[in-house]
């Protein structure tokens, strides 16, 4: 390993948490400000490509399996697609977020503001980062997981 490297990595790793948590910050406020849960998780698999590129691929899906990586992008779709099945139990159209009784909240705005961040940008953010490092995997050359 050349001295470069050590150098290269050793920010990476530093740096590396801090995307994540600016990721994370970007899908919860996507909903009153710019962002969202598709730019959030753009965010997050950006900071696991910057990781895969110092360390290796090898190393990247260790850290993110396969088997982890499919139900992360089975969980986001499930929690979007979920928070609008709800709404139609309850007598709304699908993502009808004001539909679904919270037990703690009175107000519709106030119900369709805690499903779409808590939920809807959360469930997207997932699924986009997943979807995003799958795709890097599967493109990145010498990518197999025999490395």
């Amino acid at each position: 390993m050349k001295e470069e490297d050590v150098i290269i990595r050793t920010v990476i790793r530093l740096i590396v948490p801090f995307i994540q948590i600016f990721g994370l910050y970007v899908i919860f406020h996507g909903g009153s400000g710019p962002g969202g849960g598709f730019q959030g998780g753009v965010i997050l698999a950006a900071s696991m490509i910057l990781y895969v590129m110092a360390f290796g691929v090898h190393e990247g899906r260790r850290r993110l399996t396969e088997k982890t990586n499919m139900i992360m992008r089975s969980t986001g779709l499930f929690i979007y697609s979920g928070i609008g099945l709800l709404a139609v139990i309850f007598g709304g159209k699908y993502l009808d977020y004001g539909a679904v009784p919270l037990p703690f909240i009175d107000h519709p705005s106030e119900i369709r503001a805690i499903l779409i961040d808590g939920g809807v940008e959360v469930g997207v953010g997932i699924t986009v980062m997943a979807v995003m490092v799958t795709i890097f995997f599967e493109l990145y050359p010498g990518g197999t997981p025999d490395d």
